[in-house]
């Protein structure tokens, strides 16, 4: 259900460019952190699901799924693992991000940036490939713990894609963090009930979220592009990444798509709803 702006104070044209380029300043300058969503990815009009529903609907149309779990892909994947094996999971997860996705324009520009932090938060590529030619950076993601023998919540790739040791991260200039996981460079994916289970047990406390990223969030800003909160583990996982940070916060956003809950976080969690169109926002950010 939709809500009305006096829900929450946009920042509506004309002064959503002139803020958004204000945001842009700290962007240059590392003190605002990039939080990406698959809907910027999604402009590069990429084959691969893009979002929680049109990974639920790939599952769907590979396993007869129950009517419980149609429609939201992290009791979808709890059911293929649950019934065929994680391996079956994982495989299935690969298939769908096989393709590479393009980098956006915007993708290259944060690149560009050599920021202290990035954090993407789909499992798509785009964003590692938008890295690649560029030197002293690495990549940390989540991973599940299903099959480990191990106390370990992610893994560290260096740029060439491999498995690194914890502390090559503290010498990286840019840290690209994927919080559930990615296709590219190992295949590692949070995806069903069960992985975040163990996640959200220790999430509050922190547990699950690496050192190094608590590090370079400190004082700093976040800026959530391509990012939708209508899902309550998505909300989860952007409050938790955030935390201990700065208090002012940034999110391109298309006020008529909003749910209540998607305003409650915004209101919650102090971030400034930039009403403009994501192409836009790209165009200005890129242009900065």
């Amino acid at each position: 259900m939709n809500v009305p702006d006096s829900c929450v104070e946009f920042v509506h044209l004309p002064a959503a460019k002139a803020t958004l380029r204000e945001v842009s300043k700290g962007l240059r300058s590392g003190n605002v952190v990039p939080y990406l969503g698959a809907g910027l990815a999604e402009l590069s009009n990429p084959i691969v699901p893009m979002n929680p529903e049109d990974l639920a609907a790939f599952f769907a149309a590979k396993v007869a799924l129950p009517r419980r779990a149609r429609g939201n892909a992290w009791a979808s994947a709890q059911y293929i693992e649950s019934t065929r094996h994680r391996t079956t999971l994982t495989a299935m997860m690969a298939a769908a991000f096989s393709s590479s996705v393009e980098p956006t324009q915007l993708h290259q520009y944060i690149a560009m940036l050599r920021l202290p932090l990035i954090v993407d938060s789909w499992y798509d590529d785009a964003m590692r490939n938008a890295l690649a030619g560029h030197s002293n950076w690495g990549e940390i993601q989540g991973i599940s713990r299903a099959g480990l023998n191990e106390y370990r919540w992610y893994r560290f790739y260096d740029a060439a894609g491999a498995a690194v040791d914890c502390s090559s991260a503290r010498n990286w200039q840019t840290i690209l963090y994927k919080p559930h996981g990615s296709v590219a460079p190992a295949k590692n994916f949070l995806v069903s009930d069960a992985d975040y289970v163990e996640v959200l047990t220790e999430i509050d406390i922190q547990t699950p979220i690496p050192d190094e990223v608590m590090v370079r969030r400190t004082g700093r800003s976040f800026l959530f592009l391509g990012c939708r909160f209508n899902d309550q583990l998505l909300r989860t996982y952007a409050r938790q990444v955030s935390k201990r940070s700065s208090d002012v916060h940034y999110a391109v956003v298309e006020p008529g798509t909003l749910s209540k809950n998607e305003c409650r976080f915004l209101l919650e969690q102090g971030v400034t709803p930039i009403a403009i169109p994501l192409v836009q926002a790209v165009e200005i950010l890129s242009a900065s």
